[in-house]
């Protein structure tokens, strides 16, 4: 049986193996999805993202537990840095979910940025695809935590979980990251330290000033450590579902995480393109010292990288 045949049947192994592939850019694997890319469009997908030490991983750990008791088929891509000597995750999220991975309905999966900004892995999208076509009823993709660059995650997940904790330096951290608006819920972490009730308020008093959004999202304060209020968080997210499903913003959003998914595969494959280009005959150390010396601008450099390539 072939690696497209047993991903449909269920195996985890093919699955694992296919997300594998695409993080090495193997054409291969391209195909297998081009093939079988009728079959996604299934899965919700929700966005946790957040400060490092929010406890992302462990909400994520409580929400999926919850969701198996259900009955729900569960994928969980973890995003964390990228070691520098083999190009692995380095926290292993796996690690703190030992449970849900001993679970033949969850599926869960630690990829390193490899140094690609916003808080994600260059082939998140793809393994989104892969546990669609796997069969998950929901996937949370859980960030790396690092601040503003972090929005990325809006081109991708249906809902956006925004995680903060208490007394973490400034009253709400996510307002100067800059991503206080691409969250659709908000969770307050570790609710039984003091100053959790003071940071919900100023988040609260924060969407009072943005009433741009025609959905306000909940604020929920939550203990994942002591799988407090897991269920209302959820129900949150469920409201959030329901309110894009009935406006028809659902359909919207997946159109535009559409349209932005193919001009960055799009911006990419120009990108190599033009360095294979400028790299030929030496082109671009040439046009590099040039500008260096002052014989030539950035701006007249690119456009001659540019009149390469299409010449």
């Amino acid at each position: 049986m072939n690696i497209e045949d047993r991903l449909l049947a269920g195996d985890k192994i093919a699955c694992a193996r296919l997300i594998s592939m695409l993080e090495n850019n193997d054409k291969e694997a391209e195909e297998i999805l081009k093939k079988l890319y009728h079959k996604t469009g299934k899965a919700y997908i929700i966005g946790v993202t957040g400060s490092p030490g929010a406890g992302k991983s462990t909400l994520t750990d409580k929400m999926a537990k919850k969701l198996r008791e259900a009955g729900k088929k569960i994928g969980i891509l973890a995003i964390d840095p990228t070691s520098p000597f083999t190009g692995g995750a380095i926290l292993g999220d796996r690690i703190r979910m030992t449970d849900l991975s001993l679970d033949e309905g969850v599926f869960i999966r630690s990829m390193g940025t490899r140094g690609n900004l916003g808080g994600l892995s260059k082939a998140t999208s793809s393994a989104i695809k892969v546990l669609d076509i796997f069969g998950c009823d929901y996937i949370f993709v859980e960030t790396v935590g690092v601040g503003q660059s972090e929005i990325d995650i809006v081109k991708m997940a249906d809902t956006v979980l925004m995680v903060l904790v208490p007394n973490m330096g400034d009253d709400i951290q996510a307002i100067k990251a800059g991503t206080m608006e691409i969250a659709d819920v908000f969770a307050i972490n570790k609710s039984d330290l003091d100053g959790a009730d003071k940071t919900k308020l100023e988040i609260e008093m924060n969407l009072d000033l943005n009433d741009s959004k025609a959905f306000r999202p909940k604020v929920i304060k939550v203990s994942a450590i002591k799988n407090k209020d897991i269920d209302t968080l959820l129900e949150a997210i469920f409201e959030h579902r329901d309110y894009q499903m009935r406006t028809g913003n659902f359909d919207i959003r997946r159109i535009n995480n559409a349209r932005q998914e193919i001009l960055d595969l799009a911006k990419e494959d120009l990108i190599n393109l033009i360095m294979k280009k400028a790299v030929e005959n030496d082109f671009l150390n040439t046009i590099v010292n040039e500008v260096y010396k002052r014989k030539l601008d950035p701006y007249s450099a690119k456009e001659e990288l540019l009149n390469l390539l299409l010449n």
